[in-house]
């Protein structure tokens, strides 16, 4: 279900996990460079967004983040890590060319980044999500 994520800022290598309230995606813009934007919302944090660092895209098809003015996005990572079944971390590397894809979600002044799954064979959560693979071939 992506738990964390692997990235490099300023030539740093990060590990950001999700039940960090602090944790940022890197977003990829148009030109090239990134933009850092809050992961989801936490439980205890404040604000009107939903709760949780994910959105389905089933439901994104099905209109229920309209209300947010949903625009896709594409995270920039080296990997991402789930736990399988056995609560262990897993983490899997993208290839070059290959970005989780994202939706920022605004409502009023807030902002936050949500990691896009899809039910995938892959992956090892109890869940049976796994964030959304997409090539640079897909548009932002």
């Amino acid at each position: 279900m992506c738990g964390g994520v692997r990235f490099h800022v300023d030539g740093d290598e990060l590990k950001v996990y999700f039940p960090n309230p602090k944790a940022v995606l890197p977003v990829r813009q148009k030109d090239g460079s990134h933009l850092l934007v809050p992961w989801g919302r936490r439980e205890s944090q404040p604000g009107f967004m939903p709760r949780g660092g994910w959105a389905r895209l089933d439901s994104i098809r099905a209109g229920k983040w309209s209300q947010y003015t949903p625009i896709p996005v594409k995270i920039d990572v080296q990997a991402f890590m789930e736990k399988d079944m056995n609560n262990e971390s897993q983490w899997y590397d993208l290839k070059d060319g290959e970005f989780i894809q994202g939706l920022i979600a605004t409502l009023g002044n807030e902002r936050r980044l949500y990691v896009v799954t899809e039910l995938n064979e892959q992956s090892t959560h109890k869940s049976q999500r796994w964030p959304r693979v997409i090539s640079d071939t897909h548009a932002s």
